[in-house]
């Protein structure tokens, strides 16, 4: 089980320092880097919930990296 919480730390990790970032004025919303950061959080908190078989947070990260995902689209389209 260690392994799934360390994953679940690095989620909540890519969060905050993507939204630290943006905060601070270091990183835009129109950046892939913010959205990447967000997709990547979502990841490691969905393998999380998984292993926890917490599934209202599975579902609220998975939402959130699917928006991230789309963001990423959307940012290398343009």
């Amino acid at each position: 089980m260690y392994i799934y919480e360390t994953i679940g730390w690095f989620g909540a990790f890519f969060y905050i320092l993507a939204y630290g970032l943006l905060i601070m004025k270091r990183l835009s919303s129109e950046r892939q880097l913010y959205h990447t950061l967000n997709a990547m959080g979502g990841v490691c908190l969905v393998v999380n919930a998984i292993a926890l078989d917490d599934m209202p947070n599975l579902i609220v990260n998975f939402v959130w990296m699917g928006i991230a995902l789309f963001a990423i689209y959307k940012v290398t389209k343009s």
